[in-house]
């Protein structure tokens, strides 16, 4: 009863991880970013920001073709919250894992995502701003080092706050941010990159192979400047 419109980006991930730990019965429908049908009118209709994932909940407001969860962050809590897992129950242990998740969706995916436009796609290249994308997403590396120097996991228990920063923080070496001299970051992105779901969610949806790879990098780069 659940279906998953997304793509293979860090945000997309982060559902497809989710789902997957879940061990959820769900449809995978990928969007295809180079050709920009996230910005059709049937997509936009569900996702009026017109990005992806969205999630159609067919269980929910099935005469209206289902309930629709835009936004990653949304989908985490979403999802936690109906099968009653990655999300602590109690008043603080919940608050603490949302705010880790807001922390993502406000700072590291954005800078992180700034900091891979400007070193890869984005002509010509400013130094300037590629210095200040670089610094701010490190700082935020260390924010989560620090954090994790005396947790295991960054909000209690393994939960929808490291699924949702771990796909982020594996997109390191994109976005050309050093995990160096990070040792508690570097064991939590070891850690939860053992897990079988997580390392079935990243395979979804397929990624393309090496020669497609190179010309969707170039068309999405095009797509992300237009």
């Amino acid at each position: 009863m659940l279906e998953l419109w997304t793509s293979e980006t860090p945000n997309g991930w982060k559902t497809t991880i989710m789902l997957e730990e879940l061990d959820a019965n769900y449809t995978l429908r990928p969007i295809s970013l180079t050709n920009r049908e996230q910005k059709e009118d049937w997509y936009l209709a569900r996702n009026p920001n017109g990005r992806i994932p969205t999630l159609i909940d067919h269980e929910v407001d099935a005469a209206n073709g289902g309930f629709a969860v835009f936004e990653s962050g949304a989908i985490l809590i979403y999802l936690a919250e109906k099968f009653g897992r990655f999300l602590p129950t109690d008043t603080m242990g919940r608050s603490r894992a949302i705010q880790w998740v807001m922390w993502q969706m406000s700072g590291l995916g954005p800078m992180m995502g700034q900091a891979t436009v400007f070193n890869r796609y984005f002509e010509p290249r400013l130094p300037e701003v590629i210095d200040r994308y670089t610094r701010e997403s490190r700082r935020l590396f260390e924010v989560m080092d620090t954090h994790l120097a005396d947790n295991e996991f960054l909000a209690g228990d393994y939960s929808i706050a490291d699924i949702a920063c771990f796909p982020w923080v594996r997109g390191h070496d994109w976005a050309c941010i050093d995990m160096e001299g990070l040792p508690h970051l570097q064991r939590w992105f070891e850690t939860i990159g053992e897990r079988p779901a997580v390392q079935r969610g990243l395979l979804l949806p397929e990624p393309p192979k090496a020669d497609e790879m190179a010309e969707k990098t170039t068309r999405q780069g095009k797509n992300i400047l237009a």
